[in-house]
Order: C-alpha cells, then structure tokens, then sequence
C-alpha cells in the first residue's frame, strides 16, 4: 500500500510539474500581457510636446517634396533556387512620415494582427512588418516619441525626426539619449546589414534570438529588411521564401547586396519568415510564404500622414 501511495505521488508531482511548464509555455506565448493601452493617444501627445531641435546624423537631404512610391515585384533563378522580392522605393516629401504602428494600439507580449489590419487601423498607405517587438522582452523600444523599453542588447535601427536612420549599439546608449538625439522610432531586430556606406561583414553567422519557438534567422529565408539612400528616401524589401519552386529566400548577404546596388547607406533586417509581409494601397502585395496568407504581428513600419 506505501509502494502503492508512493507511485501515486510520484505521478501526480510528474503531472504538475508538466502542467506548470506548459501553462509557463502558454503564458510565455500565447496569453495576451497588455502593458500600455491606447498607446497612439500617449504618442500624440509626446509628439506634441517636443522639441524637434535635436541633434542628427549627416547625411544628404533629399530634394523631393512630394511623396512618391514605386514598387517592383523581382524574380530571379529558377526551380528551387527561384528567388521572388518586392522592392519599395520611396521619397516621402513633406506630406508624409516614417512612422510606427501597433498591435491593437497596445504594447505588451503576444499583442498581434496582421500586417494589413494594422494598416489599415491605422490610415497607412505603405506598411512592412517590423521587429516583433512582442516576442522577447528586451532591446530599447521607442515608437512615435514614446519610451517602452530600455533594455539594451544587440545593434538596433534608430529613425530620426529629420528623415534619417542609423544603426547603433543598444548597449552604450539609453533610450531617453536617443529621444534627446532626436530619435523617434527604434526597432530591435537585425543584423544591421549596412552602415555608413558598407556592407557589414559576418552577417551570415549572427544569431539574434535563440528562445524556444524562434527560427533561426541563418540560410536562404523570407526577409523584411530596410534601408536609407538619403534624408526621407527609402527603400524597403520584403523577400518571399519556404516556397518551393516559388521562392526560396535569401540570405543575409544576398539581401544586403540589393540594398547595397539599390545605394543604401544604411540598412537594416528586420523580422523575417511568415511574418514578411508588403502592404500598400489597401492589398498586400507578396505573398507570404507563397501561400498568400499573412502571420500575425506586434508592430509594423508605415508611411502615414500625421500622427
């Protein structure tokens, strides 16, 4: 009868302990954790209330006043090494801004939407998904001149309130330094895939999260990556891929090296695999994961007007 009682403990402390890791695993990726609501309202208000006299990067101003945008849907190879990407060009003029979105208008874990959702809730005429900020809880996360995180790990993407953007070194800055440096938007992601003119080297081997449930970020895989040529001229890239005879991805290199011939002079990776998705003009434009249909995200990178 001890024995007995014995086994019976042993299965049901062998219960818990599998239920507690599981109900860890849940809570860690799947519960919804809301931190901040009606983040937009906080925003325009931030917004509002500062300075734009900051200090910025240098770099050549674009002469354009006008927004304009082209897109170029970009196949090469064929069979199994078929490469499809769709390539954004854009000058935003003095009508439209780089700005930042939300997951239902919250920040927090698990908070998602489709790129094209959160686009359109928020009046965007251009969107690519960005950094998936939700799935870890580190990296300094600035959006529209608001503070969510400062927890500095990896090289990050600072967007700057003169139409700039520069990559930098999570760990040797805070985020209210970069608020005072005029940055109003960061993205922690990567690699950084180009600076100051060049591409980076090693990028190939870098590793950017290796929690459960990540995919590596290494070999030919979908992309979102994006890049500045000048002040307010942008160039974004969404790669499709995991699609045989479709689209296989690219890798690291492959994409820096179009950014590169496209004359970036800085350039960023940003969340990749199912979530690479292109919006504009109400549609999506690639087809994520050749099955034309998107995975869900925390934030996404818009051309909009006013906040």
């Amino acid at each position: 009868m001890k024995k007995k009682n014995k086994i019976i403990t042993m299965i049901i402390i062998i219960v818990l302990g599998i239920s507690g890791i599981l109900y860890g695993l849940v809570n860690r990726y799947l519960i919804d954790h809301v931190e901040v609501e009606n983040v937009s309202q906080k925003q325009q208000l931030t917004l509002s209330t500062s300075s734009t006299d900051n200090i910025t990067i240098e770099t050549e101003t674009s002469l354009v006043s006008e927004f304009s945008i082209s897109i170029e849907m970009i196949e090469t190879g064929s069979g199994d090494n078929k490469i499809t990407y769709y390539v954004a060009d854009a000058f935003l003029g003095d009508d439209m801004q780089l700005m930042s979105a939300l997951a239902d208008d919250s920040f927090g874990r698990n908070i998602i939407d489709y790129t094209s959702s959160i686009a359109e809730n928020n009046n965007a005429v251009f969107a690519i998904n960005g950094d998936y900020y939700g799935f870890r809880d580190d990296g300094i996360i600035i959006r529209n001149g608001v503070i969510f995180r400062d927890k500095g790990v990896r090289d990050g993407l600072a967007l700057y309130n003169d139409g700039t953007m520069s990559i930098y070194d999570e760990k040797t800055i805070t985020a209210q330094q970069l608020i005072d440096l005029g940055v109003i938007n960061t993205f922690s992601f990567g690699p950084a895939l180009i600076t100051e003119g060049a591409i980076i080297e090693g990028i190939d081997s870098v590793e950017i999260d290796t929690n459960f449930g990540n995919h590596s970020i290494q070999g030919s895989q979908p992309r979102s990556a994006i890049g500045m040529i000048s002040a307010n001229h942008y160039i974004f890239i969404v790669v499709d891929g995991r699609s045989e005879g479709y689209s296989k991805g690219m890798t690291l290199t492959e994409l820096a090296e179009v950014l590169y011939n496209y004359g970036c002079i800085e350039a960023y990776n940003l969340d990749g695999g199912g979530s690479s998705t292109m919006y504009s003009d109400g549609e999506v434009v690639n087809n994520p994961l050749g099955k034309n249909k998107e995975r869900g995200t925390s934030d996404i990178i818009m051309i909009g007007g006013t906040l």
